[in-house]
């Protein structure tokens, strides 16, 4: 489980921030040496990845899902993948339940399966980072909110990378992005001028279950649980109680018994995210709403022109 320092976030970075940057260096090494490293272009397949360099909470897997959708009218054979790892299972289940969905422990053995199994397209959720894979398209996904916090590498702060290791990638997914949010792409544009910028937005799609004026208990074990917060709040949801888990959090019987006897004392109703939802005992289901989620892409006909184009010419 991962709980991201508070400072990371910050516009400008602390003492903090800046007695760490020694142990920045080992990650700044090894991302210059990644430049070195030949990768394998597989011929019989194409593959997109939606990533980051901002650590956690930019929408990955529900790009990754859009992506799909969006793409699956074109071209029916298509999957979406992920590396396994047994701390992320929560987002396996997801694109498992909503996508054609292949999982490895290595990214190559994945496109392998993949073009065993007769699929042309992969999209992966995460792995910007892959020493020996080299994608057909990349994409990094980005929450206007958090943007790039006080923009040290970690552990000084949230980036896996350098702002400018985007001049290597094809598209920015833009989320929460507004009109106050024009100097984060000029500052995209200063970096990579060639880069496509999509902004997207989350918006909730069983609002109709929910009444607002009803007191709600709210959790998540999640990388940006204020952009859960904040989706409610601009429904105007009376939420009477936030309680926060660390990224990628196991629920246990006690834990979740605690959440029913707070909401029964407050007379409240309880909402998780569907991330955390999808690892939640059947058994309590009927005592918790998972809050589903749609993603909408800003002008989603260029987006798929634009993938077209840089896949096959």
């Amino acid at each position: 489980m991962f709980i991201k320092p508070k400072f990371w976030d910050l516009k400008k970075p602390i003492f903090l921030s800046y007695l760490l940057l020694p142990f920045t260096i080992p990650i700044m090494v090894n991302n210059f040496l990644l430049k070195f490293k030949t990768k394998k272009k597989f011929q019989n397949i194409k593959t997109i990845c939606v990533g980051n360099i901002y650590v956690g909470g930019t929408g990955k897997t529900p790009t990754t899902v859009k992506l799909y959708s969006l793409l699956k009218k074109i071209n029916p054979n298509i999957c979406t993948a992920k590396k396994y790892y047994s701390s992320q299972f929560d987002e396996h289940l997801i694109l498992n339940k909503k996508t054609k969905f292949i999982s490895e422990k290595k990214r190559k053995m994945i496109i392998e399966k993949a073009i065993k199994n007769n699929f042309d397209l992969v999209i992966f959720d995460d792995g910007l980072q892959e020493k020996k894979v080299n994608y057909d398209l990349q994409f990094v996904c980005f929450d206007a909110q958090n943007w790039i916090g006080n923009g040290f590498i970690i552990p000084s702060g949230p980036l896996r990378e350098s702002l400018n290791s985007l001049i290597k990638y094809d598209g920015i997914f833009l989320r929460n992005s507004n009109s106050n949010n024009e100097k984060i792409i000029t500052t995209l544009k200063k970096v990579n001028p060639r880069i496509e910028i999509f902004k997207t937005k989350t918006q909730i799609a069983n609002l109709n279950k929910f009444d607002p004026s009803d007191k709600y208990i709210i959790f998540s074990g999640i990388g940006n649980p204020k952009n859960f917060k904040n989706l409610l709040l601009g429904h105007n949801f009376n939420i009477v109680k936030e309680i926060i888990f660390p990224d990628h959090f196991k629920y246990n019987k006690k834990i979740l018994e605690k959440i029913k006897i707070e909401a029964q004392n407050l007379n409240a109703k309880i909402i998780t995210t569907e991330k955390d939802f999808v690892k939640i005992p059947y058994e309590y289901h009927k005592d918790i709403t998972c809050l589903e989620i749609n993603l909408f892409i800003k002008n989603e006909d260029h987006l798929i022109n634009f993938i077209q184009k840089k896949l096959y010419g």
